[in-house]
């Protein structure tokens, strides 16, 4: 974990309110995790005072992505910035995805920006795994598929691809095709991670889930973001235990 001061190549609007933004960044023998994240200082002053925190979409060859959904006073000043323009960033942050094992597929289940992570991931993996990235929103504007593989679609009311949420989406899929050996990756809204989490128990399926949490300092000094252990025995913090989780380890 370091702080750098990078400079912003593109900050670019990719559909909606949902902003790419990438930046340079001078690193030597880079071990990012995908699954990690960065905490951004999103204005020169002091107000906002504290960072925001963003998943590492990509990297490739000193360059940084990042991919954010403009909801606030935050990602509304960082939706703002220019090419040139510097920006301050604190991590590499968290634990990731543990992507080794003897699983054949991966299975990427996302829901609206909670699909940020996976495009690093994707990379990551190469050609080692097959890919089926399963991603989600209410309607066709809502799905955010950048630099993924084997996209399948879902929406709730029906506009583009399976009718339903992505999670339903997902059971139909491995119901029909008898997908076997798979391991989920998981990211998105709790309710989904929540079902996610249900079928991986109740299947004894292998999957990790990504969970969000207001993030104070992104290094667990401030303990603002505990998430409840499984066994009821105490508290993890998502962003220095996660934001990657087993499934099994937390409730939500």
């Amino acid at each position: 974990m370091k702080i750098y001061k990078s400079k912003i190549l593109a900050n670019v609007r990719l559909k909606k309110n949902i902003f790419l933004m990438q930046v340079s960044i001078e690193i030597n023998n880079c071990t990012f995790i995908p699954g990690q994240f960065f905490n951004i200082k999103v204005a020169d002053g002091n107000y906002p005072f504290l960072r925001r925190p963003f998943s590492i979409c990509d990297y490739t060859n000193g360059i940084l992505t990042f991919m954010f959904d403009v909801n606030g006073e935050g990602t509304h000043i960082l939706s703002a910035k220019k090419s040139g323009q510097e920006l301050n960033l604190l991590g590499p942050l968290g634990n990731g995805f543990n992507i080794e094992g003897n699983y054949e597929n991966a299975v990427f289940i996302g829901g609206g920006i909670g699909v940020a992570p996976f495009p690093y991931l994707t990379r990551k993996m190469g050609k080692n795994k097959n890919i089926i990235s399963f991603i989600g929103g209410r309607s066709s504007g809502d799905l955010i598929s950048y630099n993924l593989d084997n996209v399948i679609q879902a929406t709730d009311d029906g506009s583009i691809g399976f009718k339903g949420n992505v999670v339903e989406c997902f059971i139909d899929y491995a119901k029909n095709n008898l997908l076997k050996n798979y391991r989920i990756f998981a990211c998105g809204p709790t309710p989904m991670l929540k079902a996610v989490r249900e079928l991986a128990e109740v299947n004894n399926i292998e999957c990790q889930i990504s969970t969000e949490s207001s993030m104070a300092c992104g290094f667990g000094l401030c303990q603002g973001c505990a998430i409840e252990k499984a066994d009821n025995n105490g508290y993890l913090l998502i962003c220095k235990d996660g934001p990657v989780f087993n499934s099994d380890e937390v409730l939500l």
